[in-house]
């Protein structure tokens, strides 16, 4: 066994830069981070061959003093800690003083900066870890770093390195990343001589659109909650704005991009009960706090945070973010909707464009009538017994008021499926099974919650066939159906009776519903149906009790129904994350039929 000796301080920046310098991209948010630490207003990016040739950030902030400039490339070397106390409230965004000195041992760097208020500019050279005398440049201040030939000295690192157009990816994400964190300052891209992103100083939701897209946009809602130390906001994508992987979350602790197990958990439960499938929200959330509050210091890449109160915190996260996401549709932004700006003449001069909420003060309580109590009563209905809707051309649909609920009043049906109403932006489209699923979705869980479903006893039990482990089922978890509302009780050796269900879902397919709960429960059991799975179940149930297409609905049940839409939380989308409701405007019917032209 060898002798135990020290390593050679190159060796020992080498394995260093490791876990600092992982590719391209790391170096990259490495230099960016110092950027944004040193109060640049204008930060350009320069990538050739996917950031493996080359890596340069300009920018235009405070800059380094010719006497800093040698430390600036030495290990654990730094301006903005110095010392416990310091750590424990980092509130920049580096702060370990190792990023450039690993960087520079294994790639070729140069440094120029110039300070503010002096004469000219300095630059610095670095290969492989030994720096050179700084000499005079010429340059504005503020400062540049080009970081060459990465892993040059490291051949069997280099060959871990992806394709240019996968490296170049990684890049644009970690400057997406960052410019996202900072829509108040200016940003470039450039890549192989081709501008990729020019970024003017703008809004969070202007910067969002830019590098997100105007769909993320049209389909998103502002956040903005506070609650002691804590603040939470930014932009949560609703239901639309899901997408099939993960690649639009952006979720910022103090400024600082993280990618925590804890927020990850508060933001899927927040949307746990309105995404179908393996869909992905998409959002773009800043959470800030006493940086005392918040331990940044866990890896050397900085993405991981430890919370001080992470039970807090957590819950701060979830709540605030379910009440933006949550709203009526009498208070929800049209995020699906276009509202185009008229001129006099009634004829948009611009285009459709993204209306920013529905500005209608009228309470929805205001509608309500006996409508509530015909539509409830109707629902549950036989089709046959329903009358049919009469659209007679002496009949106004809206009533003389000051102004029009938000999804105005209803005009007609559409083949059973859709119906059709009038507000004062235009035309409002509902899906009359998803609006209705999801208010029963959201009556069954207060209910549920409350441990205050009411039965309903059938007067004639509901009898279906049923296998021999639906009976063994039933009878196993006879209590756990009970406290759903449902009464199951063997009717033979392979049939299973129906004798009470939940009142509200009484006119629904009963048999289709308890073969439904019996199958979760077989699967699941009790104790984790009626938690862990306990949205997943309600979901199951009122989208059996909904009401369903070709169902010819009354005028006065559509308002009703209309009404009920507006006073629901989370109904702008049915149980699976489809819209129940879209809006088009009278600009947007302007267009179809080419007016104005």
């Amino acid at each position: 066994m060898s002798a135990i000796r020290a390593m050679p301080e190159l060796l020992v920046s080498q394995i260093a830069a490791g876990e600092v310098v992982e590719r391209p991209a790391s170096v990259l948010k490495e230099l960016l981070e110092n950027s944004l630490d040193a109060g640049a207003a204008e930060i350009q990016v320069t990538l050739a061959e996917g950031g493996v040739k080359r890596v340069q950030v300009d920018d235009d902030g405070a800059g380094i003093a010719c006497e800093d400039l040698g430390l600036a490339l030495a290990r654990h070397a730094t301006s903005k800690i110095a010392s416990l106390e310091d750590l424990e409230a980092v509130a920049t965004m580096g702060f370990r003083g190792e990023a450039l000195a690993s960087i520079a041992a294994v790639a070729r760097v140069e440094l120029v900066s110039r300070a503010h208020g002096e004469a000219h500019a300095w630059s610095i050279a670095a290969e492989a870890g030994a720096p050179t005398q700084a000499r005079p440049a010429a340059r504005a201040p503020g400062t540049t770093v080009a970081v060459q030939d990465l892993y040059f000295n490291t051949p069997a690192r280099r060959k871990f390195l992806r394709t240019e157009a996968t490296e170049f990816g990684h890049c644009d994400e970690v400057f997406r990343r960052v410019a996202l964190a900072r829509p108040d300052l200016a940003f470039g891209l450039r890549h192989n001589g081709r501008v990729s992103a020019h970024l003017a100083p703008q809004s969070l939701a202007a910067r969002a659109g830019a590098l997100l897209g105007a769909e993320f946009m049209a389909a998103s809602v502002p956040v903005d909650e506070r609650a002691g130390p804590l603040r939470l906001h930014g932009l949560a994508g609703t239901p639309q704005a899901a997408r099939s992987r993960a690649d639009a979350q952006y979720f910022y602790v103090n400024g600082r991009f993280v990618r925590d197990r804890l927020l990850a958990h508060a933001v899927r439960e927040a949307y746990r009960d309105m995404l179908h499938g393996e869909r992905q929200p998409a959002f773009v959330l800043f959470l800030e706090l006493d940086p005392r509050g918040v331990d940044v210091n866990v890896h050397p890449a900085k993405t991981e945070v430890r919370f001080r109160d992470a039970r807090a915190v957590h819950q701060f996260v979830f709540h605030a973010l379910r009440r933006a996401l949550a709203p009526s549709a009498s208070e929800a932004p049209v995020s699906y909707a276009s509202v185009s700006p008229q001129d006099p003449a009634g004829i948009s001069p611009r285009g459709p464009s993204i209306q920013a909420a529905l500005a209608m003060a009228e309470p929805a309580a205001s509608y309500r009538s006996a409508t509530d109590a015909q539509w409830h009563a109707r629902q549950h209905m036989p089709q046959s017994a329903a009358p049919g809707a009469s659209f007679g051309a002496s009949s106004s649909p809206l009533p003389a008021s000051k102004q029009a609920p938000p999804l105005g009043y209803a005009l007609a049906q559409l083949h059973g499926v859709y119906i059709l109403a009038q507000n004062e932006a235009g035309l409002v489209l509902v899906d009359m099974h998803a609006a209705h699923e999801r208010i029963l979705m959201e009556t069954l869980k207060l209910r549920l919650d409350t441990g205050a479903i009411e039965r309903q006893s059938l007067l004639v039990p509901v009898v279906f066939r049923a296998e021999a482990i639906d009976v063994a089922t039933a009878t196993e978890h006879a209590e756990a159906l009970e406290s759903l509302g449902l009464e199951v009780t063997v009717a033979g050796p392979n049939e299973l009776a129906v004798r009470a269900a939940p009142a509200l879902l009484a006119g629904g397919d009963v048999a289709a519903l308890a073969r439904a709960l019996l199958a979760e429960l077989r699967e699941y059991g009790a104790a984790q149906v009626l938690a862990a799975r306990q949205n997943e179940l309600l979901a199951t149930m009122a989208c059996h009790a909904a009401v369903r297409a070709n169902r010819t609905l009354s005028v006065p049940e559509m308002n009703a129904l209309l009404r009920e839409m507006e006073e629901t939380e989370r109904s702008g989308s049915c149980n699976h994350g489809r819209p129940t409701w879209y809006q088009l405007t009278l600009g947007d019917l302007d267009k179809l039929f080419l007016r104005g032209r």
